[in-house]
């Protein structure tokens, strides 16, 4: 069976982005960049809500030339892999390998799982707090930067317990802290 990850970059006080909306303070250097492209080279699918949909479709014809080549790998990454859009508000979707669903369906999604020879990333902290609410999410891999924002969009959901394993860590050049964490007794 796959593994569900919930990926996030977050200031250290645990925000996706500040209450302005902007997150211009994550965006990753090339050395963190490349790891995040070797995490993503396992995922087959990515399970999106509408908002962050919105912001990583421009991958889809992103010009990669002049970019560091950890951008024209991401890129290619990204490009290579399913992906399916929950929105209760989007007419349609605008890139290949894409389809949409205007619900969130636990069950499907655990059909999904059991199927896949690849893993499964769920992106966005609202669909996020979805699959880990239905005991959905296996890993949770967050990379924390060295800012903190204040308030803005948690990555975390409130109200919510989870029992965690450590399983990596890894600290990087420019202050960011990688680590990951085996959700216990998730369902899949």
């Amino acid at each position: 069976m796959a593994r569900l990850v919930f990926t996030g970059i977050t200031s250290l006080d645990g925000y996706v982005a500040d209450e302005a909306g902007s997150f211009d303070w994550s965006v990753p250097d090339e050395e963190v960049h490349a790891f995040i492209n070797d995490l993503q080279r396992a995922v087959g699918t990515h399970l999106y809500g509408r908002r962050l949909y919105e912001v990583m479709l421009a991958w889809e014809t992103l010009e990669t030339a002049g970019h560091p080549a950890a951008i024209a790998d991401f890129a290619d990454i990204w490009r290579g892999t399913d992906k399916i859009v929950y929105s209760r508000t989007l007419p349609a979707v605008a890139t290949a390998r894409t389809r949409l669903e205007h619900t969130f369906d636990a069950a499907s999604v655990r059909r999904l799982k059991a199927g896949a020879s690849r893993d499964l990333a769920v992106g966005g902290p609202g669909l996020a707090a979805e699959a880990i609410s239905e005991g959905l999410v296996d890993e949770i891999h967050q990379f924390i930067s060295p800012v903190v924002v204040g308030g803005g969009t948690r990555f975390l959901p409130g109200g919510v317990r989870l029992d965690l394993e450590l399983l990596d860590e890894r600290r990087f050049r420019n202050g960011v802290v990688f680590l990951r964490y085996g959700v216990q007794g998730s369902t899949g």
